[in-house]
C-alpha cells in the first residue's frame, strides 16, 4: 500500500511540475524523467495524463508542448489557431493573431472588386495562390488561409507579422477546407450540448465529509445541521474509500465508528464523465449517491440522482445544436397516429444509408428501430431511456430510396422498464423486426 501511495505522489509531482511550465515550453520525456529522478515510462504516463487535461499537445514536427487549458464553456467561434489544426495547416506568418477568433470564412472564388464587399475584420479569407489577395484581405482585418500548399510573398509576411494576423497554408484544396472546417463547428455545437459532471459540480456549495475515524454521533449531528442523508467516507489524502448514510447508523450506539457500517469501494465518476453516464450509471447500479472522484481517486464532489435528473431536463429544454448521426439519420422520418392514437413513423432510404451492395446497412435499420422505441416509450410515459437489450430480426432486404413504416407496439411497462416490438416494413411487406427491453433513467 505504501508502494502505491509514493506511485500516486510521484505521477502528481510530475502533473504539478507539468502544470508550472511557461505556455510555450516543449517537454522531453527523457528530460523530464531525469529532472524528477522518475523511469521514463513514468514521465511518459504523465505526460500522457496532462494531454487528456489539456494543458499539452504534440505536433508534428514540434513536439510536445505545454499550452494553455481551454475552458470547458466550448465556444461556436474558431480562432485562427484551431484552424491551424483543423485544416492541418502552417503557419507563414502572423503567429501571435493565432488566438484571436474568427466570426465568419469568405471563399475567394470572385473578381477583387466583388470580394472586397466580404471581406472584413475578423474574418478568414480562403484563396489560392494570389499575393495580391491576401494583402487586400489582410489589410481589411482578415486572417488568410493559402489553399493547394501554396505560399505566399515576403512583403505579405512581414505585414502579417506587423498586424498580428495570421497567413496559414494548407495542402487541401478550397472545397474541403471549407467541409473541414464546418465539420469543426457542427462537433463544438454538439460538444456545447453535452453536459459533463463538472458543469454542475463547480456550482455546488461547500462539500460535507466524514473520515473513517468517525463516530455515529458525528454522522448525526453533520446530517442535522447540513440537511444531507448520505456521504463520502474519506482517508488521510481524501480518497474515497467508502459511502456512509443515516439510514446505515440508525440502530447504531453513537460511540461507534462509522467503519462498521460503511459500504466499502463505492461506484464513483469523474469531472468528465458526462451527466448521461452518470445517470445510466446510478441506475444500472441502483444508488443515488455518486461520488466525483480526480485522477488520483481523490474527493471533488458529489452528486445526487435528483440533481443529476434535474439537470438532464434543464438541458433537454434548450434547443438542440449541431447535428449527431442519430439526428442525420432520422432527420428524414415523419411522426403519424393510427386511428387508436398509437404513434408510428415513415420515411424513405437515402443513400447514405446503404452499403456497398445497394441495401440499407442493418445498423441503419438498427438505429431506426431503437430511436423509434425511445420515442414511443417518451410518448407513454414522459421519460427518458436507455436500451438494456434488443433481439433483432432481419427479414427481407430493402434498397435506395424505398419507403418505409416504423411501427412500435408496446408489450410491456412498469415503472422502470418498457418493453416494446419494433416492425419495420415496405409496402406491407415485414423487413425487420425487434423486441427491445428500455431502462428510465427518470426513475428514481
Amino acid at each position: 500500500m505504501e508502494g502505491q501511495g509514493d506511485a500516486i505522489t510521484k505521477h502528481e509531482q510530475l502533473l504539478q511540475h507539468i502544470e508550472s511550465l511557461k505556455v510555450g515550453t516543449k517537454i522531453s520525456v527523457r528530460k523530464l524523467a531525469k529532472e524528477m529522478g522518475v523511469s521514463e515510462g513514468t514521465a511518459y504516463r504523465a505526460v500522457k495524463e496532462a494531454e487528456n487535461l489539456g494543458i499539452v499537445i504534440t505536433k508534428e514536427r514540434i513536439g510536445t508542448v505545454r499550452v494553455e487549458k481551454k475552458p470547458r464553456n466550448i465556444s461556436e467561434q474558431l480562432t485562427f489557431g484551431d484552424v491551424v489544426d483543423i485544416v492541418e495547416g502552417h503557419v507563414l506568418g502572423g503567429s501571435n493573431g493565432l488566438n484571436k477568433h474568427l466570426h465568419k470564412y469568405v471563399i475567394g472564388a470572385m473578381k477583387v472588386d466583388a470580394m472586397i464587399r466580404y471581406i472584413d475584420a475578423d474574418s478568414l479569407l480562403i484563396v489560392g495562390n494570389r499575393d495580391d489577395v491576401h494583402s487586400l484581405a489582410l489589410e481589411q482585418g482578415a486572417g488568410v488561409l493559402v489553399t493547394g500548399g501554396f505560399g505566399t510573398s515576403r512583403e505579405v509576411k512581414a505585414l502579417a507579422d506587423e498586424l498580428d494576423l495570421p497567413v496559414i497554408s494548407s495542402r487541401h484544396d478550397t472545397f474541403t477546407v471549407a467541409s473541414m472546417i464546418n465539420r469543426a463547428i457542427f462537433d463544438r455545437l454538439i460538444k456545447k450540448k453535452i453536459m459533463l459532471v463538472e458543469d454542475i459540480i463547480d456550482n455546488k456549495p461547500r462539500l460535507n465529509t466524514m473520515k473513517i475515524s468517525s463516530t455515529v454521533k458525528e454522522l448525526r449531528e453533520l446530517s442535522k445541521n447540513s440537511g444531507e442523508q448520505r456521504f463520502a467516507v474519506t482517508d488521510e489524502w481524501n480518497r474515497v474509500i467508502g459511502i456512509v448514510g443515516r439510514r446505515d447508523v440508525e440502530d447504531s450506539a453513537e460511540g461507534m465508528s462509522i467503519e462498521k457500517a460503511m459500504i466499502r469501494s463505492p461506484i464513483t465518476a469523474t469531472l468528465q464523465t458526462s451527466l448521461a453516464s452518470a445517470a445510466q450509471i446510478m441506475m444500472w447500479e441502483g444508488i443515488d449517491f455518486l461520488p466525483i472522484v480526480d485522477r488520483n481517486r481523490k474527493l471533488v464532489g458529489v452528486l445526487t440522482r435528483r440533481e443529476v435528473l434535474q439537470s438532464l431536463r434543464d438541458v433537454r429544454n434548450q434547443p438542440q445544436l449541431g447535428e449527431t448521426f442519430d439526428h442525420l439519420i432520422w432527420n428524414g422520418f415523419a411522426e403519424e397516429r393510427d386511428e387508436e392514437g398509437h404513434l408510428f413513423f415513415h420515411g424513405f432510404i437515402t443513400p447514405q444509408m446503404a452499403t456497398d451492395l445497394g441495401t440499407i446497412s442493418e445498423g441503419i435499420l438498427s438505429t431506426l428501430m431503437t430511436l423509434s422505441a425511445f420515442k414511443a416509450a417518451k410518448d407513454l410515459t414522459g421519460n427518458d431511456y436507455v436500451l438494456d437489450n434488443m433481439s433483432t430480426y432481419f427479414i427481407r432486404p430493402v434498397q435506395i430510396e424505398h419507403s418505409i413504416t416504423v411501427m412500435p407496439k408496446l408489450l410491456e411497462i412498469s415503472r422502470r422498464t418498457c418493453k416494446l416490438e419494433i416492425e419495420i416494413s415496405h409496402m406491407d411487406i415485414l423487413v425487420a423486426k425487434a423486441v427491445l427491453m428500455l431502462q428510465s433513467i427518470d426513475h428514481g
